[in-house]
């Protein structure tokens, strides 16, 4: 009676039910307010026991169906939980049940993160649940458990004890001697649910954390029970995966003990192989740094046995189903080619397993006299895979990820271990992240295919899953995670060598990378061939290009560039714009990779059409035989048979590039982000930019080889620049500058390109009066893109500076005024690249000397260094050196005349703006002294006597000692250095008789003997060298105080912390030993007591030092002086005979110590050369 009561309430409910919007819980949220209205009594408990599993059932049938368009409010899902769970007690197990599969299917089917209040009641419900019910309805509430506590880790904060604790609920049922496979999979879904972290919440406490790892760690290491299916043990350690990878994206779990580290890798190999067919992979339960692959547990003759039986049955099947096909083997002739395409050493046999298929052979498709895949070979509607392909990969669709026709159980467990191989490397990639590179590169060989050794099959590693792995995606995991081992990894990478055949008893660890490096190369490319998934395809280039980026080939035998630049030439035209993007990329790896080199140059070459019929034999692409390398149309007045004659000249990729950007594509691609627009197609946006970066890699790498396009590529940058699309107005930008940084380059005065060979002057005029008076004024005044507006003045500030003196005058002011008004722009970046664009200007030879621009650009300059942007006022700051570099050159080349037209008040300006910049960070700093120590070196004497500069002119100098003696970064310091011996060749400052001279004589020699930084005790003895009066270095005792302290810096100058530093102690010893006798030529007869008594306690020390420099022949010390050894003879002639005239007159011939000393140093110099001579 209740029942049907209760059924007719039901069916009154129903029409509610459908008034109601879709997905509304309003309906059933009435029906629960009634039910929680029913009186007490028998009759109403049961009838009320009896709704509510028809309701829960009809909502838990609703929720399981398809998705809503529009689900229920948050709010309502969860006050519907509460209600339910407020009316089911505890000792209503079958209810209990109910309404945590009803938990578990709202929450999830909605997308539900229930909010803190509701979450108190729903998890104390739950957790109470747990203890009470019976062990029947766990496997309902752990699921419900699960759902609530995802991503709301942080406020289930006081349940972790009930949960997490040493007896806590998920660690009993997670224990490994816990029977229920099942529920332990709940417990750890539970578990892993916690750890998920939510950004700026507060993370597992560390306890927790570790708990929840040796958890995961211990589900991972277990053996599948026999009792126990594929499906639940694939789950179960699908959730432990998804846990340790929650712990190690939320930051907080650093792995640094190496037993964790190792421990966790070991079983993520294990589980990356896990299922896949022909291997059962036994590891070690620990990993450990080592440079050879530890052993993998497997028989390599069963291994193969058990291959090639999977593929035999796997091709009987595809024949069966697909009907007719013809049996046969792979030619010969197209197994040559793929070994010469792919590597030096044989295919090996457990990478082409796959071609031994008879369904795989004589397809119509894989005939390399029939390439075009036409509507025959492409079944309309489906994703259709080449059947150039390996049987395993053409039937991963049905086998891996889709439906099986055979049956759903064998199908449903290789898509579950599917996953398990995708999530072991997604925690892989999240280890990656987690871990110092040096720390990752130690278990290198564990992960990255080494070439096998003669007899002994390929180690297991992560091209094992690229080449082998029926499912796309677990591919591309793979090669994703590959990537990132590989990303940043040049240093590593760099000990790699195998440019000579090593001869030894052992193999050294270059020679092991090398090989490394060699079999990744044939790896990669032999995973190019077979693959047909474009999104893993895409994922292979990319592993290719960051590889390629890496390698350090200028230490590798020659070869490798030469198979990838073949095998990727045909994917540029590939279907999938993702691919073509992708192959731009790794051309451009490919002529950035220790650009230049000569393999790279010979690839450059070769016609536009090489590679085409060459490659094509061996790699699948989509497009029709017809098909030709678009050409771009000669320009405006170009003769026919000089546009023949370039087509054939180097280099093809310059025309590809060109091509993509510029021209209307000739034929149609299955593109998604292309519509049927009216008008000229042209290849899609991404294509053309990454197309623009591989022109400005090749033009930035090998310029003389692009350099005969240099107007053509000028006017790729001005049509890209009129566009309107921001991205590509940029990159147009970008290679306008490095086609000017390239030509500039080239005159160099250290260039070693001949004249003959450089980019005419007359073209270069040519080239940037184009650019002018074309869209780059446009650039620069488009407020709307800044960054377009940087990189504009980028481009301008490369302009050559013979160049730019040949332009129209017109166009001269047209670029000054432009750099000029934006150095006043509001925008940081457009304000810092015009303060260095002026920087550059004002070294021209033809603007230096206009005493108005000289002006003018100061003010600017002084503008910026004021701005509140530290990256403005850095630019600002090596402007402002480059431009006393200038006043320093106009005063040596010009004169006092110079000098006198220069505005007193603008120099006392820069002055003090230079001294308040010296207190800044480091990178304003640096070029502040540099500017201090010249414009302290141009003044003259009447600036020194007026009033208004000499407390301006003390503050100038007290910076310049403070930043000698600070704790600044050792380029400060050493600019500083430098400045003070500027500041000591202005003979018109009282150097000797101001009170700051000590100071700067004491900073210099501090530092000349103790600084770390060789290079900075260099340039301090440089300083210390340049007074040419003895008045100039003070007192006597301040001149033995710099005499002793240049002594003692030549006895240090080989004792060094740094091994880095050694390499400079030489030069270190020539500029002490010219300093000394520098001060021998200047000392006068108080000084000689003191130089006597050194003499006498370090005369030995000092003679064999000073030989070595006499003997040293032509060095460029750090100053940059020359200096053979005639003039070092010369130096010590004029020092013997000096200091014997001072000695005669003060002592008399009988105290002529000194001299003598010195005199015996002449004397072994001399018979040491004669001997050599003789």
């Amino acid at each position: 009676m209740a029942a049907a009561e209760a059924g007719h309430g039901a069916e009154e409910a129903g029409p509610q039910a459908d008034s109601e919007p879709s997905g509304s819980l309003r309906p059933y949220l009435a029906r629960l307010d009634a039910l929680r209205g029913t009186g007490p009594g028998r009759e109403g408990d049961v009838g009320r026991r009896t709704e509510l599993h028809l309701l829960f059932d009809q909502l838990i049938a609703e929720s399981c169906g398809p998705g809503a368009p529009g689900g229920p409010s948050p709010q309502d899902v969860c006050t519907l939980l509460v209600q339910a769970c407020q009316l089911v007690h505890l000792n209503q197990e079958h209810l209990v049940n109910k309404v945590c599969q009803l938990i578990h299917h709202l929450l999830y089917r909605f997308q539900v993160v229930v909010d803190e209040q509701n979450l108190d009641f729903l998890l104390s419900y739950s957790i109470s649940a747990l203890k009470q019910c019976s062990s029947w309805t766990h496997t309902e509430i752990l699921p419900a458990l699960a759902a609530l506590v995802y991503n709301n880790g942080p406020n289930c904060q006081k349940y972790f004890p009930d949960l997490l604790g040493t007896t806590g609920l998920l660690v009993q049922f997670s224990d490994p001697a816990q029977p229920d496979m099942e529920l332990r999979r709940a417990a750890v879904h539970s578990m892993a649910n916690l750890c998920l972290s939510v950004p700026g919440q507060p993370y597992l406490e560390e306890s927790y954390r570790n708990l929840c790892f040796q958890t995961f760690l211990n589900v991972l290491q277990s053996s599948k029970p026999s009792e126990v299916d594929d499906i639940t043990f694939c789950m179960l350690l699908q959730n432990a995966l998804k846990g340790i990878q929650s712990l190690l994206n939320g930051g907080k779990m650093k792995l640094m003990q190496t037993d964790h580290l190792g421990s966790l890798l070991a079983v993520l190999k294990k589980c990356t192989f896990y299922g896949l067919p022909g291997l059962n992979v036994e590891m070690p339960a620990v990993l450990y740094p080592a440079l050879l692959p530890q052993y993998d547990r497997r028989s390599p003759v069963k291994q193969e046995q058990s291959e090639l039986s999977a593929i035999k049955q796997t091709g009987n099947r595809r024949k069966k189903s697909k009907g007719k096909q013809k049996k046969g083997q792979l030619g010969e002739a197209a197994k040559e080619e793929l070994e010469r395409d792919v590597g030096d050493g044989s295919v090996h046999e457990m990478d082409i397993f796959q071609f031994h298929s008879g369904d795989a052979q004589n397809s119509p498709c894989l005939n390399p006299q029939n390439r075009t895949l036409d509507s025959a070979c492409m079944p309309a509607g489906k994703d259709h895979l080449s059947s150039s392909c390996p049987s395993w990969k053409r039937i991963s669709s049905s086998e891996s990820e889709y439906s099986d026709a055979e049956g759903g159980i064998q199908s449903k467990m290789r898509s579950y271990q599917a996953k398990v191989r995708q999530g072991a490397l997604a925690c892989f990639l999240s280890t990656i992240k987690s871990i110092e590179k040096k720390v990752l590169y130690g278990y290198w060989s564990a992960f990255v295919p080494d070439a096998p050794g003669i007899g002994s099959p390929q180690s297991l590693s992560l091209m094992t899953i690229a080449l082998k792995d029926p499912s796309p995606k677990t591919r591309a995991c793979a090669l994703q995670v590959l990537s990132a081992i590989l990303e940043g990894s040049k240093q590593f990478l760099s000990v790699a060598e195998d440019a000579q055949d090593h001869k030894r008893a052992f193999t050294p660890f270059s020679v092991t990378i090398a090989s490394s490096v060699r079999e990744l190369h044939r790896c990669l490319l032999l995973a190019l061939l077979a693959e047909s998934s474009s999104q893993t395809l895409t994922q292979i280039i990319k592993c290719l290009a960051n590889l390629v980026s890496n390698a350090p080939y200028g230490r590798l035998k020659p070869g490798l560039l030469t198979r990838v630049w073949n095998q990727i030439k045909t994917y540029i035209r590939h279907k999938d714009v993702n691919v073509r993007v992708s192959s731009l990329t790794l051309l451009g790896a490919v002529v950035s990779a220790q650009a230049p080199l000569p393999e790279v140059q010979l690839l450059l070459q070769q016609p536009s059409s090489s590679g085409l019929s060459n490659s094509g034999t061996t790699t699948p692409h989509r497009f029709s035989s017809s098909e030709c390398w678009r050409r771009v149309p000669p320009c405006q007045g170009e003769h026919t048979d000089n546009w023949e004659r370039s087509s054939a000249e180097p280099c093809w990729l310059v025309r590809l590039c060109i091509a993509t950007v510029v021209l209307p594509r000739e034929d149609s691609y299955s593109d998604s982000d292309t519509g049927c627009t009216p008008g000229p197609v042209y290849e899609p946006s991404p294509v053309r930019l990454e197309s623009l970066q591989v022109l400005a890699l090749l033009v930035k790498g090998y310029f003389s080889m692009s350099q005969s396009y240099l107007l053509e590529l000028g006017e790729v940058a001005c049509k890209c620049m009129e566009e309107t699309d921001p991205s590509v107005q940029l990159h147009g930008a970008k290679l306008l500058e490095e086609l000017g940084t390239g030509i500039t380059q080239q005159y160099k005065a250290d260039s070693t390109i001949a004249v003959n060979q450089r980019v005419p002057v007359n073209l270069v005029v040519t080239f940037w009066s184009m650019m002018i008076s074309g869209p780059l004024p446009g650039a620069l005044q488009n407020a709307q893109h800044p960054t377009l507006q940087t990189s504009a003045c980028d481009a301008l500030s490369s302009i050559l500076p013979e160049a730019f003196s040949s332009l129209p005058d017109d166009r001269q002011i047209l670029c000054i005024t432009l750099l000029l008004g934006l150095n006043h722009s509001e925008n940081p970046l457009v304000k810092a690249a015009a303060a260095r664009a002026l920087g550059v200007y004002i070294l021209f030879s033809c603007l230096r000397q206009d005493v108005m621009f000289v002006a003018d650009t100061a003010n600017a300059i002084l503008n910026s260094l004021h701005d509140k942007s530290p990256n403005v006022r850095a630019k600002a700051a090596w402007s402002l050196g480059n431009l006393t570099d200038t006043l320093i050159v106009n005063m040596e080349m010009m004169g006092q005349s110079f000098q006198e037209e220069f505005s007193d008040l603008l120099l006392l300006k820069m002055l003090r703006s230079a001294t308040e910049a010296s207190k800044d960070k480091d990178k304003v700093k640096s070029n502040a002294v540099r500017a201090l120590g010249n414009l302290l070196h141009f003044l003259q004497p009447h600036h020194i006597v007026n009033p208004r500069f000499s407390e301006t002119i003390k503050e100038s100098i007290q910076a310049l000692i403070s930043t000698v003696q600070s704790e600044a970064t050792m380029k400060v310091r050493w600019n500083a250095c430098y400045a003070l011996g500027n500041v000591f060749k202005n003979t018109a400052l009282p150097l000797g008789e101001a009170p700051w001279t000590a100071q700067a004589y004491n900073a210099l020699t501090s530092v000349v003997k103790s600084c770390k930084n060789f290079k900075v005790r260099i340039k301090s003895a440089m300083a210390l060298s340049i007074p040419t009066e003895r008045e100039h270095y003070g007192t006597t005792d301040q001149f033995f105080q710099i005499w002793n302290a240049l002594v003692i810096a030549l006895q240090k100058s080989e004792d060094t912390e740094d091994f880095l530093e050694f390499k400079y102690s030489a030069s270190l010893r020539t500029q002490i030993c010219q300093a000394l006798i520098h001060l021998l030529i200047l000392a006068n007869s108080t000084d000689l007591p003191f130089i006597r008594k050194t003499i006498a306690e370090n005369g030995d020390v000092i003679r064999s030092y000073v030989l070595q420099y006499m003997k040293a022949g032509v060095e460029e010390d750090e100053a940059g002086i020359h200096a053979s050894s005639h003039e070092r003879g010369k130096m010590l002639k004029k020092a013997i005979e000096h200091i014997c005239d001072i000695e005669e007159l003060s002592d008399g011939k009988a105290k002529v110590v000194v001299a003598a000393y010195l005199e015996d140093i002449w004397t072994n110099h001399v018979n040491s050369n004669e001997l050599m001579e003789a």
